[in-house]
């Protein structure tokens, strides 16, 4: 049984970088994930203290909460492998 990929998405208000790193997780998700996911997706501008708990420093950040260990992307998340790689997403065209 794989693990269920829990993601949040800490962006900055209605930027054009935080509307590309939305757009980019889901195509990512869509194009390449092969298992069950959760994507939150969390404005650091309405939801400050979730940015506080989180210890966001940049936007837009990408945070794969389970499984664990936790781990991190910051950027608008266009470059689709260094995605997958750094958050070790198991994918359609991933290779573990």
């Amino acid at each position: 049984m794989e693990d269920k990929v829990i993601l949040s998405l800490y962006v900055a208000g209605a930027t054009l970088r935080s509307e590309r790193a939305i757009a980019n997780i889901h195509r990512i998700l869509s194009d390449f994930l092969t298992t069950n996911c959760e994507i939150n997706i969390i404005d650091v501008l309405e939801d400050p203290g979730a940015a506080e708990q989180a210890k966001i420093m940049a936007t837009p950040t990408l945070i794969r909460e389970e499984p664990l260990p936790e781990r991190r992307v910051i950027g608008d998340l266009s470059d689709t492998i260094a995605v997958l790689r750094a958050l070790n997403i198991p994918g359609k065209n991933n290779k573990r």
